[in-house]
């Protein structure tokens, strides 16, 4: 029987494979397929092929071609398009806004497979867990669809069903983009630059995850509870409530929000709602989602953007999210202002931050772009304020110059195009940065804050106690590794000793240190305990501790402010 099964497996995904060089070669890329194709079957796949379609397949350009692509072969492929259009970094602009306009509409299941789903998670019939379940549902996409239901007590509840048997269709089409990169990656040699395979690693991490509905509702509450706990007076963003008790790993239920569609103006106007308002409002929760909460919606479209009654503004669909340090929150507030004041300096330094200090080969070269970056932004009057703009800009010369930031750039600059077209709708002449800049300077005041210094400053002292706990360890490991030969070096260089008398010298100081650290001790010890003789109703050993501590830090201290001067004064003649 394991045997049938294993062949099965196997012809479905021989099956598929032929399946995505059909598909490839009728939208003409036909070059790519010869690459993919071992077994020379290239001419057999153009004849299976009607001429009427390719020739109705060429009226694209190649971007939307590889979209057309996408979505043909259905809805594994849709989200890898839609997770590849985050990435800038890796492939041409003009492709990732083309992979932003993939569909993803698909005809719902049957009522009642979707209720065996339900049935089966919940463990318990329909009809016991709810008052009312909606038969039609009233969104519908590729990997889950989404009924009105409405619980015992009476509340309304939105329930998102995954489709039965869409996790093993996803699985053995990732086997299959595992084949294609492997033969892509041997192929041609230029495409290991893009990590094939790495990408469909990540890729497959982040399905399996978006596949886990209790991923989702975790963000759904970690979003919830960051904008119930702010409590300041200008906090317009609503989200949904999760009803955990209804959410498993295939089902997620979640509170159901009337509301109007953010792009919906006939609406918004019927029921006098004012567009410059919401488009601040919406401009405002985004900036604090990212400078604030440091976790933000990834894909906020207008079809994710709800209008309530009360004006406020509500968020949906929080499969995709992203998260920023708060270290990397005050590199972001730091590179704006810098661009805003012409600092060339201050903007490298701020992308190197970002890059955690990446080797730059040309400075020079570096330096240059970002000064025509910041001239060019200066000068213009179109999109100066626009901050998607100066990092869609500011990604091209990270790119040329290798600096490696982080995911989450990219991500935000591609959330911050979505959330821009869709605030500028509303208001074609809001000022983002205006109303970015208040969250900025407090990101950026946030390094100046005394507190926090302390805090560093107690934290560099607890590291530099470990490292001096560690020291005598490692360096015992390594001079075992270099007495049993495992570590040979064979050092020629002019000016040795100076080097070999300053690791003595601080090897004396850590040393010196020690013995301060636990005369102190041993005193206090010594005094609070009353040990005698006393000298009054002082311990006599504790002072005389506090006196050779004292002696020996005052040595120590004249050490370190001598430097290297001592002996080898000499060197510098």
């Amino acid at each position: 029987m394991g045997l049938y099964l294993d062949i099965g497996k196997k012809y479905k995904s021989v099956a598929r494979y032929n399946q995505i060089l059909k598909v490839l070669v009728k939208y003409g890329f036909e070059d790519l397929v010869q690459y993919l194709e071992e077994k020379k079957r290239f001419e057999f796949l153009r004849k299976l092929i009607p001429k009427a379609s390719r020739e109705n397949a060429y009226k694209y350009t190649k971007w939307e071609k590889m979209r057309l692509v996408c979505e043909e072969l259905g809805p594994t492929f849709v989200k890898f398009g839609q997770i590849l259009s985050n990435r800038p970094d890796l492939i041409p602009l003009k492709l990732t806004f083309e992979l932003e306009k993939l569909l993803d509409n698909v005809p719902p299941i049957p009522e009642e497979e979707a209720k065996k789903v339900v049935e089966k998670e919940l463990k318990d019939s329909v009809e016991n867990l709810f008052a009312w379940f909606e038969p039609k549902p009233f969104a519908s996409a590729s990997m889950a669809q989404v009924h009105k239901v409405t619980l015992k007590n009476g509340k309304r509840v939105a329930l998102k069903i995954q489709r039965p048997g869409i996790k093993e269709v996803i699985e053995e089409d990732i086997k299959v983009m595992y084949s294609i990169a492997e033969v892509l990656q041997k192929r041609i040699p230029s495409i290991k630059s893009f990590d094939p395979k790495g990408l469909v690693r990540n890729f497959e991490e982040a399905i399996l995850k978006e596949l886990d509905f209790i991923n989702e509702s975790i963000n759904v509450q970690r979003f919830y509870n960051n904008i119930t706990n702010d409590t300041s007076i200008d906090n317009f963003a609503v989200a949904p409530r999760v009803y955990r008790e209804y959410t498993t790993t295939k089902v997620l239920a979640l509170e159901f929000m009337s509301g109007t569609k953010i792009d919906n103006f006939d609406e918004l106007y019927t029921k006098d709602i004012d567009t410059k308002l919401i488009s601040r409002r919406l401009t405002k929760s985004y900036f604090k989602q990212i400078f604030n909460y440091g976790f933000f919606h990834a894909d906020p479209h207008a079809g994710n953007l709800l209008v309530l009654s009360n004006g406020h503004i509500c968020f949906l669909d929080f499969g995709m999210m992203g998260s920023i340090l708060p270290r990397d929150i005050e590199v972001f507030g730091k590179l704006f202002l810098a661009i805003t004041r012409r600092d060339v300096k201050r903007i490298i330094k701020a992308l190197q931050e970002f890059s955690n200090y990446t080797n730059v080969e040309d400075i020079r070269a570096l330096e240059f772009d970002i000064n025509e970056f910041v001239e060019k932004y200066y000068v213009r009057s179109v999109h100066k304020n626009e901050m998607s703009t100066i990092l869609l800009e500011l990604k091209d010369i990270i790119i040329a110059h290798g600096l490696k930031v982080p995911t989450h750039f990219f991500l935000f600059a591609r959330s911050l195009v979505t959330i821009e077209g869709v605030a500028r709708k509303l208001d074609p002449n809001i000022d983002q940065y205006n109303i970015a800049k208040p969250f900025l300077l407090k990101a950026v005041a946030k390094s100046f804050n005394p507190i926090l210094f302390g805090e560093k400053a107690i934290n560099s002292l607890y590291e530099l106690g470990n490292y001096i706990e560690e020291f005598p360890r490692d360096l015992k490991n390594a001079i075992r590794k270099i007495n049993r030969g495992e570590v040979k070096v064979d050092l020629t260089h002019k000016g040795i000793d100076p080097m070999v008398h300053t690791i003595h010298r601080i090897t004396k100081q850590i040393i010196t240190a020690f013995i301060i650290g636990a005369l102190i001790v041993g005193a206090s010890l010594f005094i609070i305990s009353g040990i005698k003789p006393l000298w009054g109703d002082v311990s006599v050993v504790g002072v005389v501790f506090i006196i050779v501590a004292l002696v020996l830090a005052y040595g120590m201290i004249r050490d370190i402010k001598k430097g290297d001067r001592d002996e080898w004064w000499y060197m510098n003649e």
